[in-house]
């Protein structure tokens, strides 16, 4: 156990075998993609965090001709195919280049930042320009993209240029390799300039259209986008996404995968455990791990043989970064009054995806979201061929956005008792990460909407001791609510507790009081008054009065109203609320400052 060494975070292929870092053996993805080298151009697409860098950087190391790479090679798939290693194993020209940190305020940074990119990539092949195979225009183009005085059309043809010139100085074809190729577009999107860099990432994708220079490359990023719109003209070009059965064995961990690397860290007794909460992914027709989970979680349980599973994956994005401020982690619901939200982008972390595309659709979903967090499954149509301008502008688009960027996965249909009809797929929550990702962002959701919304009739029953009012009040916010099915005393506890909460009263949980610890207190220190909640859930809807009297009982036996009478408050009124699903039942016992008041 001491001499494994877990990688989180680094994606260099290089590193890791060097430094003797515990590597996943993937490089059948190389024998399988040179199966087919009559392929242009191959797109594929996974979720974030499940292996394409690190993939896409093992090509580069094993196809490169600069470097000798069989030392790094040694003992895994690919080396026992002798006659491949010897075939293609550094015998090609090879360009990797990835777009993952393209991103700015506005179009010209982000634009600055993919100039800055090329120009650092034409750096690393500079002693092209120290060869007589190339005339003084060429050369001319080629020192200004590296000096970065080029104009913008010689920065969109930057990467057809560096084929041409190396296909040309090493009399070979080009292996071309681009990761993350849509996270410029992505983040384009939600920062509102994306038309300006569609059409630069177009004139760079020129590379891929009819280049007698190029032979083959591999593309990744989290979707297809639209054909038509980046990759016109391209010939011989097909995709590998999370439907398609090819690949799906080399992007994420299978459980062949998991089970070796547990017996290698001693840690198979936690086998159950990250198969629940890091499992269930369904790619083509193989279930696979996401390769981020697992490893952070072995190397955690490295540290510490009790560390519990934890949503690693919510916090990460295409850049590692946080999200800006002013957007809010949550996720679905119907608001009175829409929340303006700049349109969904791939490159938030987590729930701000969800948020962002249920808050800017009129989209009624909760009951969807309402069978899926409930452990059921959902049969919509998914859209494979999307671009990010219109990603928000329907329901299915929102399904299509959630299945293929993870947090969503298809059901094999030995599983279900239907047939989905053709261009559907049975959608359900693949693990219990993203089961949690969700519940807490319908916890975020609803403080949030609530904090929005004009609560004055809640804050008058409420004080006014209108319980009828009251009652109806909680009725209709339960009913829009989207709830998990964890109908534990908590749900409802942080239910009350969100809609009590930022209206200049001091409310108080678990509330030290007397004899015991009641459930919510809220204090108008103004108007010297107090409200006392306890609250009772039921199996029945028949057992909703009786558990409002048993709430109010606890809190005459507990003397949870003596304390605050002591601090000075005149008013306090009691309440017993009780819960059944979405169900609620309020009773009120209230006294003044006197008996005679």
């Amino acid at each position: 156990m001491e001499n494994v060494n877990i990688p989180v975070g680094t994606s260099d292929f290089t590193e890791i075998r060097q430094k003797n870092y515990y590597y996943v053996d993937k490089t059948g993805l190389i024998e399988e993609l040179l199966r087919t080298t009559a392929t242009k151009v191959t797109l594929i697409t996974r979720p974030r965090r499940f292996g394409k860098t690190l993939g896409m950087s093992m090509m580069a190391d094993f196809f490169d001709i600069r470097k000798d790479s069989s030392a790094l090679f040694e003992g895994l798939s690919v080396s026992k195919n002798q006659e491949l290693c010897r075939t293609w194993m550094n015998q090609y020209p090879t360009v990797f280049v990835s777009f993952r940190n393209v991103d700015g305020l506005d179009f010209s940074q982000a634009y600055a930042r993919l100039y800055t990119l090329i120009s650092e990539l034409y750096k690393r092949f500079y002693f092209l320009m120290n060869s007589d195979l190339f005339n003084i225009w060429e050369k001319n183009s080629f020192g200004h993209i590296a000096a970065k005085t080029a104009d913008s059309s010689e920065v969109e043809y930057s990467l057809l240029r560096l084929t041409q010139m190396l296909s040309v100085y090493y009399n070979k074809p080009v292996i071309l390799l681009i990761d993350e190729y849509d996270v410029p577009l992505a983040k384009a999107s939600a920062k509102g300039y994306y038309r300006e860099m569609l059409s630069t990432i177009h004139g760079v994708m020129s590379v891929l259209k009819d280049n007698p220079s190029l032979g083959f490359a591999v593309v990744t990023g989290c979707l297809q986008i639209v054909k038509e719109s980046i990759f016109t003209g391209t010939n011989n070009f097909v995709t590998d996404t999370i439907s398609d059965s090819r690949l799906d064995e080399y992007f994420g961990f299978t459980q062949e995968d998991v089970d070796r690397l547990l017996f290698d860290t001693e840690l198979s007794g936690h086998k159950d455990e990250i198969r629940e909460w890091y499992n269930g992914y369904l790619f083509g027709k193989r279930s696979v791990y996401c390769p981020w989970d697992v490893m952070n979680h072995v190397r955690n349980l490295l540290l510490d043989s009790s560390a519990p599973p934890a949503s690693y994956w919510e916090h990460t994005s295409h850049d590692g970064s946080k999200p800006a401020a002013q957007v809010s982690p949550v996720v679905a619901g119907t608001f009175s009054r829409p929340m303006q939200t700049c349109p969904p982008s791939l490159c938030l972390r987590a729930n701000d995806i969800i948020y962002q595309f249920i808050s800017t659709t009129e989209a009624d979903v909760n009951d969807e979201f309402e069978t899926l967090l409930a452990g059921g499954y959902i049969i919509e149509p998914i859209e494979p061929h999307l671009t990010y301008d219109i990603l928000h502008s329907s329901e299915r688009n929102i399904w299509t956005l959630l299945y293929f960027t993870g947090y969503l996965t298809k059901m094999r249909l030995e599983d279900i008792p239907e047939t989905p009809a053709d261009g559907n797929l049975a959608l359900t929550i693949p693990n219990a990460e993203i089961r949690k990702l969700f519940q807490k962002s319908v916890n975020e959701w609803f403080l949030a909407k609530t904090q929005a919304s004009d609560r004055s009739e809640l804050f008058d029953a409420l004080w006014s001791g209108d319980a009828e009012c009251l009652q109806n009040f909680l009725d209709d916010t339960l009913f829009d609510t989207i709830s998990y099915h964890d109908y534990q005393e908590s749900f409802y506890h942080a239910f009350l507790a969100g809609l009590l909460s930022r209206k200049g009263y001091k409310v108080e949980s678990n509330y030290e009081n007397s004899l015991g610890r009641s459930d919510i207190v809220i204090k108008d220190r103004k108007n010297r008054r107090v409200a006392v909640i306890e609250t009772k859930i039921t199996n029945t809807e028949n057992r909703l009065a009786a558990a409002c009297e048993d709430a109010l009982k606890q809190i005459e036996e507990k003397q949870y109203t003596v304390s605050v009478r002591r601090a000075g408050y005149r008013q306090v009124i009691s309440y017993g609320i009780a819960f059944y699903q979405k169900q609620c039942r309020v009773k009120k016992e209230g006294s003044g400052l006197s008996d005679n008041q």
